[in-house]
C-alpha cells in the first residue's frame, strides 16, 4: 500500500518511525459531466484571473485570503516548519479506555506501518502493551495542512489509526428527539426484545453493496443498447395506526424470512397481550379475565384464535356440545313418549310435551315436570 505521510510515533522518549497508508478504499461509481445535447465532456478549467489564461497544475500553490482581499503565499515548505511538536510526529498524549470515545467523533481510518527494521522492536512494544492494557492510545498529529486528533488501537497484528474530531466539532442533539410526551408500555418493549431477538446477529462480511450492484446492472444494459431493469414495486409506508399489530406482523416476517422451522405458528403465544384499537380488528384479540391471547395457524394465512373468558369455542368444544345436545333431545323425546301413553290426549300430556320441548332446548333433563305429569295421570 501506498504511504500518504511519513513520521514517527511518539511514545515518551521512544521514537517510533511509520508510515501512514489508508486503511479503506471507496468503491463509489463516479460519473462524469457530459453536455446532454450532444454528450460532449464538461471540464473545468483553472484560469488566472489576472492574465485571463488557463494555467497548469504546476504553477497553482496555496495563499491565505486576507479580511482586505490581500493574498498572503503558503507554501509547502512553510507548512514543514511550522511550531509544533506534531508537524512530523504522531504524538501520544494519553491511554484511555475505548468506551470513552464517542462514535461520532472517529473519521478516517489509517494503518501505521513500521518503517524499516530498526522500529520492529518499538513498534511491537507498543502494539503489546496496547494489548494487554484493553486501552486505546489519544494522539495529535497534522496532516494536510491541520493539527488533528487521533485513535490509535490494534487491529490484528498492526496499528490503526482514527481521526477523530475535536470536542468542540461535535454538535449536541439539540431539538433532534421528540419534543411530545409518550408513553412506552411494556407490552411494546417485550415486542420490541422479541423482534430484536428474531434478527439476531449478522456476519457483517455477509453485507454488500446493493445500490451499486444495481447502478452497474443499469449501465451494462444502457452500454448495450437495452432497456434498464425496473425497478420493483415496493410497499407503500404509510402511517402506522396500530403499532402493536406491525411489531407482531414484523416479528412474524423475521422469523418466516430467516426459515425458522414453526415461522408459520407465529409463535404470539410467547409475546405479551395487548389491547385491539377500538372500531376496528387486529387479529389479536384481548383476552377476558386477564387471560393471554394464543394465536395458532391451522393452514397458510388462516388462525383461530381462543380465548380464556368467552368468545367462540375450539372444534372440540362444539362437538362435545352438539353430542349433548342429541343425547338429551332423545332423552326428552323418550320422556314424551312415556308422558302421552300415561295421560292419553290431556292436558298433562301436552305438559309433559312441553317439558320435553324445553329440556331439548336446553340439553338438560326437567325430573320436576316429569313426576308433576305422573300425578296428574294417576
Amino acid at each position: 500500500m501506498r504511504s500518504i505521510w511519513n513520521g514517527a510515533i511518539s511514545f515518551g522518549l521512544v521514537s517510533i518511525p511509520i508510515k501512514l497508508v489508508n486503511a479503506t478504499e471507496s468503491h463509489t461509481i463516479s460519473f462524469r459531466q457530459i453536455h446532454t445535447e450532444d454528450g460532449g465532456r464538461i471540464r473545468y478549467r483553472k484560469v488566472c484571473e489576472l492574465e485571463d489564461r488557463e494555467v497548469t497544475q504546476s504553477e497553482i500553490g496555496k495563499a491565505y485570503e486576507d479580511a482586505d482581499g490581500t493574498m498572503v503565499p503558503i507554501t509547502d515548505e512553510d507548512l514543514t516548519h511550522l511550531p509544533l511538536p506534531t508537524a512530523r510526529t504522531i504524538e501520544i498524549v494519553a491511554f484511555v479506555p475505548g468506551d470513552r470515545i464517542d462514535p461520532l467523533q472517529m473519521g478516517s481510518a489509517y494503518y501505521l506501518a513500521a518503517s524499516g527494521a530498526p522500529a520492529a522492536k518499538p513498534y511491537t512494544l507498543l502494539r503489546e502493551a496496547l494489548k494487554r492494557s484493553n486501552r486505546v492510545a489519544i494522539a495529535k498529529f497534522a496532516l494536510r495542512g491541520r493539527e488533528r486528533l487521533g485513535m490509535l488501537r490494534v487491529v490484528g497484528d498492526a496499528i490503526a489509526m482514527h481521526g477523530l474530531l475535536w470536542p468542540d466539532e461535535v454538535r449536541a442533539p439539540e431539538g433532534v428527539a421528540p419534543e411530545t410526551d409518550v408513553t412506552v408500555r411494556d407490552q411494546e418493549l417485550d415486542l420490541a426484545d422479541a423482534l430484536m431477538d428474531t434478527l439476531g446477529e449478522i456476519d457483517l462480511d455477509d453485507l454488500h453493496d446493493e445500490y451499486r450492484e444495481a447502478l452497474e446492472e443499469v449501465i451494462a444494459a444502457k452500454a448495450a443498447g437495452e432497456a434498464p431493469p425496473e425497478a420493483p414495486e415496493q410497499a407503500r409506508s404509510g402511517k402506522v395506526l396500530d403499532l402493536m399489530a406491525a411489531l407482531e406482523n414484523s416479528v412474524r416476517a423475521a422469523r418466516e424470512s430467516r426459515g425458522e422451522e414453526g415461522a408459520g405458528d407465529a409463535e404470539v403465544h410467547a409475546l405479551p397481550e395487548r389491547e385491539e384499537p377500538s372500531g376496528r380488528g387486529t387479529g389479536a384479540k384481548k383476552a377476558s379475565g386477564g387471560g393471554k391471547v394464543a394465536a395458532k395457524k391451522t393452514g397458510p394465512g388462516k388462525a383461530e384464535q381462543g380465548k380464556t373468558g368467552q368468545g367462540k369455542a375450539e372444534p372440540k368444544k362444539r362437538a362435545a356440545k352438539k353430542t349433548a345436545a342429541k343425547s338429551a333431545t332423545a332423552q326428552s323425546s323418550t320422556q314424551s313418549s312415556t308422558a302421552k301413553s300415561g295421560a292419553g290426549k290431556g292436558g298433562g300430556g301436552r305438559k309433559a310435551a312441553a317439558g320435553g320441548t324445553a329440556a331439548k332446548e336446553s340439553g338438560t333433563k326437567a325430573p320436576a315436570k316429569k313426576t308433576a305429569s305422573r300425578r296428574r295421570s294417576a
